[in-house]
């Protein structure tokens, strides 16, 4: 036997390899350890036959060994034949070539069965140095064993032996099952990461991250798992932290979203003052907010709860031109921030007539920020007050200030459009009849409520008069548009029938010759019309409509009938049209309601269904003693209901 074979010959696996990591022979357990017949293995680089995460670590084994001339110490896992790696104690040192003079490796596995623990060093190293933690668990014993690593981590641990039932107590109740997935599932490859709360002796909860893989501590020797342990209780309060942050971040800018719409559809100025006094202080992290503004050169002052009123009655009336600080942001339409009492009464010596704002620096900050730049109108401001030493920075008062010009858009635009309304109503007004008011033997009674869109004014239209033979001519009608043209459209039509019904007794007549002036006229507007003639003595209604809605007739004994008039299509659409008419008698304690489609229409309800529902309140209010007034009321307030843009009028005209 020469010398190579005796070093060949024990059990652990051996190989002799050439100064540059060849492999010149081996013996079985060394090609079972690689995981290849020693033919494949011969001539082959040593280094090359190790896995990927192992090769540098064997290159660097055999190289120390052949330049240093020293012996050379690895720990290297060889596949095991269960499964699980084997952790071996590897030494590789310089021997002469039994064959020549030359130099030759010999590395071979070393028997560690009365050390294990220096099979476990190289991990302990490994995992101090990457700041992670290392534990050990025998599945028979159930014993879990500290090993070592990062100190933050080894102070969780007090005890470096302990029973796996004591770590599950410390584990959160609902982590522990995934504890013992975690090791009942332990192989020869690295798990995943699974996450853990862990309570340790003293102090609060730890996010830990835990690692396992199931190794067996050289030839022969017995399979443990090991397990690599990672806090990440301060990268998770970064990331809640990093989470609250973007959190607030998303509600805020949700909250100037809001701010930023409610401000835009605000229709009145009551409501621009809800949106701005209830969202101000919120949106800026502000204690408080007021908002001032002009009417006819003084301040019209209102706050939230974080302002008592009795703080700011001092401010409510100022005059614009008053030289102090509110006045004079809403004057210039320059923003002032105002940091404290001495910063106050420096720039304001009024400032002592004021005890609230005389308190500065004491209690809080302000920020006044106009709602129009300089050279505009001034409209007013709001105020806002901080908590004493805030400083809200160039952003906040940027988006301040942004938001400012938003809310006088908004109240410029209110204040055109309820100046456009106050001269529509005015109009329509001019434009509505005044009733007869005494007319023997009957009660009539008429409402009329603006479209709310458009400018607020329509095309509906009613008038009662007495013709020169005694009888009452009642009508309704509605023409095409919600806007002034429409107005004019329908004094256009109530004007004409006038004049025609004061030549012409027939109430047929008086629709077919309607028509036939606005077709002439070539009018640009159509409009439905309904025209009743009412004999007060005894009661006899001759009555012709051009494509209005049905006449309701209501009773006292609380029925009703809905009435579909003859007549013809509307006005001003079909040349020569010869309207009919037709002729019924309303009884005493009975009425006629005359609505158009605005009262019995809508969102919702369709025309047979609002027709029902109207003709019924007429004959409730007629069986509960009502007078025309009265039902007419019932009817409108009912129609308001309906939640209808057109406009509404309503004739009820009730026999006594």
């Amino acid at each position: 036997m020469d010398a190579s074979d005796e070093l060949l010959r024990g059990a652990d696996p051996a190989s002799l390899l050439t100064l540059d990591g060849v492999i010149r022979s081996l013996n079985d357990a060394m090609a079972t350890a690689l995981g290849r017949p020693q033919e494949q293995c011969l001539g082959r680089d040593f280094g090359h036959m190790w896995s990927a995460n192992q090769r540098m670590s064997a290159e660097s084994l055999v190289a120390h060994a052949a330049r240093m001339k020293t012996v050379a110490m690895r720990v290297l896992d060889f596949p095991g034949p269960g499964g699980a790696p084997v952790a071996c104690l590897i030494e590789a040192r310089t021997v002469k070539d039994p064959a020549g003079d030359g130099q030759l490796v010999w590395v071979h596995a070393l028997d560690a069965r009365n050390d294990l623990a220096s099979l476990v060093i190289p991990f302990r190293l490994a995992t101090t140095a990457a700041r992670l933690g290392l534990w050990m668990y025998s599945p028979h014993d159930h014993q879990m064993e500290w090993l070592g690593g990062a100190p933050a981590l080894a102070a969780l641990f007090p005890d470096p032996a302990t029973s796996l039932s004591a770590v599950i107590s410390a584990v959160h109740p609902d982590d522990r099952e995934a504890l013992r997935q975690l090791l009942r599932s332990a192989s020869a490859r690295q798990s995943p990461w699974v996450k853990l709360r862990y309570l340790p002796e003293h102090g609060g909860w730890h996010q830990l991250a835990a690692q396992t893989r199931r190794i067996q501590l050289g030839y022969g020797g017995p399979e443990r798992i090991f397990g690599m342990l990672r806090d990440d209780t301060k990268q998770a309060k970064r990331k809640e932290k990093a989470q609250a942050a973007l959190t607030a971040e998303r509600q805020r800018a949700k909250d100037i979203a809001d701010f930023s719409s409610a401000l835009i559809t605000a229709a009145t100025e009551q409501e621009l003052q809800q949106v701005a006094l209830t969202r101000l202080a919120a949106t800026f992290g502000a204690t408080g907010a007021l908002l001032a503004l002009v009417d006819e050169g003084r301040l019209r002052v209102s706050t939230d709860a974080g302002i008592a009123m009795w703080e700011v009655d001092v401010l409510h009336g100022l005059p614009v031109d008053h030289p102090s600080a509110l006045p004079e942001a809403i004057r210039t339409g320059r923003p002032q921030l105002i940091l404290d009492r001495q910063d106050y009464l420096r720039r304001w010596p009024h400032g002592v007539d004021f005890p609230r704002l005389g308190r500065l620096g004491r209690d809080y900050a302000v920020s006044i920020t106009p709602l129009s730049e300089s050279g505009n109108q001034p409209l007013g401001a709001w105020l806002v007050t901080y908590g004493s030493g805030y400083r809200p920075s160039l952003d906040e008062r940027t988006l301040m200030g942004t938001l400012a010009d938003l809310a006088g858009q908004a109240l410029r635009r209110i204040r055109l459009q309820e100046a456009r309304v106050e001269l529509a109503t005015a109009l329509q007004q001019t434009m509505l009849p005044t009733l007869p008011e005494h007319l023997p033997g009957l009660e009539v009674s008429a409402r009329y409520r603006p479209s709310r869109d458009g400018l607020d004014i329509g095309g509906d239209w009613y008038d009662v008069f007495v013709m020169p033979d005694g009888a009452i001519a009642l009508e309704i009608g509605d023409a095409q548009g919600h806007d002034v043209g429409a107005a004019a459209a329908m004094g256009q039509v109530r004007a004409s029938m006038r004049t025609i019904a004061a030549h012409e007794p027939d109430p047929a007549t008086v629709l077919t010759r309607t028509n036939d002036l606005l077709v002439t006229m070539d009018a640009t507007r159509f409009a439905s019309c309904t025209l009743l003639h009412i004999d007060p003595d005894d009661g006899q209604v001759t009555g012709t409509s051009a494509g209005h809605v049905p006449l309701l007739c209501a009773h006292k004994d609380g029925s009703h009938s809905i009435r579909e008039l003859a007549g013809g299509p509307l006005l001003g659409v079909v040349p020569d049209t010869e309207y009919r008419e037709e002729t019924f008698t309303l009884d005493e304690d009975s009425a006629l309601v005359m609505v158009t489609d605005g009262v019995v229409e809508g969102p919702g309800l369709t025309l047979e269904a609002g027709l029902e529902r109207a003709g019924t309140l007429a004959g409730t209010a007629l069986h509960d003693g009502l007078n025309a007034e009265e039902t007419a009321d019932r009817i409108l307030d009912a129609a308001v209901a309906v939640d209808h843009l057109d406009d509404v009028a309503v004739l009820v005209i009730r026999r006594t």
